[in-house]
């Protein structure tokens, strides 16, 4: 046993003699990562205290959000239903959903002057006259006064209808919700999918199936002698009055056109810069150090300053997009392909230098068959994540869907139009990722072979 014991020490002693470093760690080696989890733990909870997360969360207007996400995937048609000379005459303020004296099978006129506005099929409706607005609530009545001053909430309402000031709410759930006042009842009726999204009111397809369009198109006697129904058909979806198909579609395209350009003019200018910047390449320090300064400024000013400085300069359009993606690309991929030059393998160099090569011959076939796949394939990722950023840059008057889809935030009741030009750019972005992916891949894929 005291032999084994022994041999165990001296084996000890060995090992720790061999490898002190294992053995004898830092204060830094052993407790480093705990103290990097704890300061990251006081800096979060610092944040946390410092911008009021959960006031923030708590004062958040979360009716609203619920109110901006239904827009997204349904439409309000929002009539106000004025009082004026014992009528009640309605006035639209909506995005012209139905034409000029149509029929509305949810809103008919009564025998008495008034209207019928009908929620849902659970039988809730208002009933409105000049001098009373009977609500009907789950089979039940609740008549609200009118009078000269206010609109008067009734006794025993229930949590459905609220007095607010000189007005009384009344909220339909999902079907929408009604404003009475002692002047007018302004009506939001909601509904799913996006209105008229194929033909506006204006166009003789209007509120058609679609099985009638498609006989209309291809069989149909013409509606306008001039052109084919196929041909009006196209004309009147692009140029759609309430989705503007066609100005959108333009928008998205030079969204696509910036990141291209921006993109292809960054490659050609950051490719020779870079055997420049490369200390391998060019001998000389100043040279190099300039260069990758250069570098270093371009790409340190993000693309979303560069979109606000030419815009100024130039005033809103694609220009001034082409030209931040152009600036801050030159920077980042010069310096991404500066990095591969000083990393290809000197033997294919020096090989082509032996046999006399002039040094522009020596880089074009000593090292630009090295890292012209990475070239490559670097400008590709490039691409497709200006296809993004295009996007964003445009919202500053970079033109571009950005531009328009920052238009229709503003207006604050097209968010239906918003999410059509999300799942627009939504689309662009996953084809042009799987296009760059695959582009890449056959890029590196014939380095290998």
């Amino acid at each position: 046993m005291s032999s084994v014991l022994a041999v165990n020490a001296a084996e000890r002693e060995r090992l720790l003699a061999s490898y002190p470093e294992v053995f004898h760690r830092s204060f830094a080696q052993r407790w480093g990562l705990a103290v990097a989890a704890a300061v990251v733990l006081v800096y979060l909870a610092f944040c946390f205290v410092f911008f009021n997360v959960i006031p923030t969360f708590v004062n958040g207007n979360w009716d609203r959000a619920a109110i901006y996400l239904q827009d997204w995937y349904s439409w309000r048609a929002q009539p106000r239903l004025r009082f004026q000379n014992g009528q009640v005459v309605p006035q639209w303020t909506s995005r012209a959903q139905y034409p000029q004296n149509a029929t509305i099978p949810w809103m008919t006129p009564s025998a008495d002057g008034g209207y019928t506005v009908t929620f849902g099929g659970s039988g809730d409706r208002l009933d409105i006259t000049p001098s009373r607005v009977d609500v009907h609530l789950d089979g039940r009545l609740y008549p609200v006064t009118i009078t000269p001053e206010r609109a008067s909430l009734p006794a025993g309402a229930p949590a459905q209808m609220e007095q607010d000031g000189n007005k009384v709410n009344v909220y339909f759930g999902f079907e929408g919700q009604a404003e009475i006042r002692n002047s007018q009842v302004y009506i939001q009726r909601r509904f799913l999918g996006w209105a008229n999204f194929f033909f506006d009111t204006q166009s003789p397809f209007w509120g058609r199936g679609f099985g009638e369009v498609a006989g209309l198109m291809f069989s149909g006697e013409r509606l306008d002698p001039a052109r084919s129904n196929a041909s009006l058909a196209l004309d009147n979806f692009l140029n759609n009055a309430s989705w503007q198909h066609a100005d959108i579609l333009s928008k998205l395209m030079q969204t696509l056109v910036m990141a291209f350009v921006g993109t292809l003019f960054a490659t050609l200018v950051a490719f020779p810069l870079a055997f420049v910047a490369a200390r391998n390449i060019t001998r000389s320090r100043v040279a190099n150090w300039g260069m990758k300064r250069l570098f270093d400024f371009l790409r340190s000013i993000d693309m979303l300053i560069w979109a606000l400085f030419f815009t100024r300069a130039f005033g809103p359009g694609p220009l001034p997009g082409i030209a931040a993606i152009f600036f801050t690309d030159s920077g980042a991929l010069g310096k991404v392909y500066a990095e591969a030059l000083e990393n290809v393998d000197d033997k294919q160099r020096e090989g082509v230098k032996s046999v006399g090569a002039a040094p522009v011959i020596v880089q074009r076939y000593g090292v630009v068959p090295q890292v012209l796949p990475i070239f490559i394939s670097q400008s590709l990722y490039f691409w497709e994540s200006n296809t993004r950023s295009a996007t964003v840059i445009g919202a500053v008057g970079a033109g571009g869907i950005g531009l328009k889809l920052l238009e229709s935030m503003k207006t604050n009741s097209d968010w239906d139009k918003v999410a059509y030009m999300v799942l627009l750019i939504l689309g662009v972005v996953f084809i042009f990722d799987n296009l760059s992916n695959a582009l890449r891949s056959r890029v590196m894929g014939k380095k290998n072979h």
